[in-house]
């Protein structure tokens, strides 16, 4: 497995909804759960793809009109780096002092 050399938000973004399920998702679903453009998740997922971080296969549902989907899942080495990305990119609790008394 390759690591990632950027990883910045849109990436945390895509590993978030990754990480949130062990089904499989396809790239429309990624790109709305995310909120991103689809000419931003696509190369992430072919680059997280390339790095062995997460696998794809296509849909073969019979019964679903349409064109066929690609279903994205992490590798379980892939789900392990996720987690430790997405704790990372977590913003730190904020310190508020107390008014002295």
């Amino acid at each position: 497995m390759e690591p990632l050399q950027r990883i910045g938000k849109a990436t945390v973004d895509v590993l978030e909804v990754l990480l949130a399920t062990d089904e499989p998702r396809w790239g429309l679903e990624i790109i709305k759960l995310t909120g991103r453009p689809s000419g931003s998740v696509y190369p992430l997922l072919d680059k997280l793809e390339r790095a062995g971080w997460v696998t794809s296969t296509w849909d073969d549902d019979a019964e679903r009109r349409g064109p066929r989907r690609r279903m994205y899942r992490l590798t379980a080495d892939g789900a392990a780096e996720a987690r430790r990305v997405v704790a990372r990119a977590a913003p730190a609790p904020r310190f508020v002092p107390r008014a002295a008394q």
